[in-house]
């Protein structure tokens, strides 16, 4: 337990020692997990300093990302972004697990839906045959900070019963011998709505990464449509390219 102490008789400023303090807090287990940092007129209260001199201290941090502020929240540590790139073709569960990210899955609904003209065209079927939806809303252990959207191809036999808590590739070349091989990618930014903000606990018009994905299978057949919405403060998408010689 960090021992929150200032020395008002130290040569040091009293924003660096609150500073100093507030580095060593954040780094304690239940804070690294998502609990919320003690208000600032408390914490100031404790630490015997002004409000103005403790947001000075936390204004530094947040600085630096390793605070984020959340409106009507309260502020938190901020976890590290973590980089998607785009010579990576793995599913998002074995992206994250490269990075030691360990998976939550905060919801999983599967249903049967109609495809649009786009989805349909993609798949090259008529906008009157059923496919297989999946909507997943992922995260660490701490908070969610992804929301996707999958649409499947009839071909591929999906019932809507199988283990779609396994990496989603894997699932699909074990569980019905399909194996994705080539996926072609949009980025784009996007701003939450109301629904978007609801599931990724931000405040609507909030910034949001919009990829959209398209998967092929080792016959270039289209298999999957999938769009993701990623925390923007969550993220960073890296491009890896090397000049032909």
């Amino acid at each position: 337990m960090v021992k929150l102490h200032i020395d008002p008789e130290s040569p040091i400023p009293l924003h660096s020692q609150a500073e100093h303090l507030l580095r060593a807090l954040i780094k304690a287990p239940e804070y690294q997990s998502g609990k919320l940092l003690p208000n600032e007129v408390d914490l100031a209260r404790d630490l015997g300093i002004s409000r103005t001199t403790l947001r000075q201290a936390i204004n530094k941090l947040v600085f630096e990302e390793l605070l984020v502020r959340k409106k009507r929240k309260g502020t938190k540590v901020a976890h590290p972004k973590m980089s998607l790139k785009s010579m990576n073709w793995l599913s998002f569960s074995q992206e994250m697990h490269a990075r030691g990210v360990v998976v939550k899955n905060y919801e999983l609904h599967i249903s049967w839906v109609l495809p649009d003209e786009h989805i349909a065209d993609f798949f090259e079927i008529g906008t009157d045959k059923k496919i297989l939806k999946m909507e997943r809303l992922r995260g660490d252990t701490a908070e969610p900070f992804v929301y996707f959207i999958s649409y499947f191809h009839p071909r591929i036999g999906l019932t809507g019963n199988e283990d779609f808590s396994m990496p989603l590739y894997e699932m699909l070349e074990n569980e019905r011998s399909t194996i994705a091989d080539l996926s072609k990618e949009e980025i784009s930014s996007r701003t939450a709505d109301k629904f978007l903000a609801n599931k990724l606990e931000i405040d609507t018009g909030s910034p949001v990464l919009f990829r959209k994905r398209y998967v092929f299978d080792q016959e270039d057949r289209p298999m999957e449509y999938n769009i993701g919405y990623y925390k923007a403060d969550s993220f960073v998408y890296t491009v890896e390219s090397r000049r032909n010689r």
